[in-house]
């Protein structure tokens, strides 16, 4: 299943997702985990919603 990760909404702590890094951006590779913290605080963002895993990574939601 993937849902839209442009919304904040659609995010929740806990939840398995796969991730895109700043510095994987041009590639576009992504890294999966399990959100920590919603770290974007508008309802929505173009790039996707900016997290914290439980590993301390951060980016934006690619899909899950």
């Amino acid at each position: 299943m993937t849902t839209d990760g442009r919304y904040r909404a659609n995010i929740r702590p806990g939840m398995e997702v796969n991730i895109v890094l700043k510095k994987d951006q041009r590639t576009g590779k992504t890294t999966h985990g399990t959100v920590k913290d919603i770290l974007t605080n508008s309802q929505f963002h173009p790039h996707g919603i900016k997290v914290r895993l439980e590993d301390s990574q951060v980016g934006r939601v690619a899909d899950w």
